[in-house]
């Protein structure tokens, strides 16, 4: 166990009794091993969405940085779109042990009110964020629609099955639809894409 496992139960505490952040940390498979939401903040194109985070809390906790990634897919230039890793200074280098597993998530919360792409995760989202952003916000926007929404337990459907819709609705027939999903590593822009070219 964790030499700050008291340390962290004590932070999960503080983090039920806050209910204002719109962050919520809950434990997985023990103390080490958590899961946290954070909510897409306000005039942001993810805004709406619930993120779910995967926590896990090293050996060396609270001198070693907890490691987090995105389990919810999100379209961000500092978070891979394939893996949900987090390209964030605290996370790494720039951790101290007097932030908490709370700071981390509202520093990840801030990352997407401003995206920092001249040090990206993800080179493609960064270079349509430079250079397009309409595309880039719509994108953005979809994702969110598409992954964050349906984590919410509003959307009964897989995220695969969310997918597939969201393609018919631009006018694909189904299989087509699936078979450049799958493609595609359910990544319904690029199979968009391919359909159309």
């Amino acid at each position: 166990m964790a030499a700050g496992g008291g340390r962290i139960r004590k932070e999960l505490n503080e983090c039920q009794k806050d209910k204002s952040s719109g962050i919520i940390v809950t434990i997985t498979q023990g103390i080490q091993n958590l899961e946290g939401i954070i909510s897409g903040p306000d005039d942001t194109p993810y805004s709406g969405g619930k993120f779910r985070i995967e926590i896990n809390i090293p050996d060396g906790y609270p001198f070693e940085p907890p490691k987090m990634r995105f389990e919810t897919k999100i379209w961000h230039p500092n978070v891979s779109s394939q893996t949900g890793a987090i390209c964030l200074d605290i996370l790494k280098d720039q951790w101290s042990p007097a932030l908490t597993i709370k700071t981390a998530l509202l520093s990840i919360q801030a990352l997407l009110c401003s995206p920092e792409p001249d040090d990206p995760q993800d080179a493609e989202v960064a270079n349509m964020y430079k250079g397009d952003q309409p595309r880039f916000q719509q994108t953005a926007r979809w994702w969110t629609e598409t992954y964050a929404h349906a984590d919410e337990g509003g959307s009964s459907l897989s995220p695969q099955d969310v997918a597939i819709q969201k393609v018919v609705e631009m006018g694909f027939a189904e299989e087509d639809a699936r078979a450049a999903l799958q493609a595609n590593k359910w990544d319904a822009t690029a199979a968009i894409g391919a359909l159309l070219g």
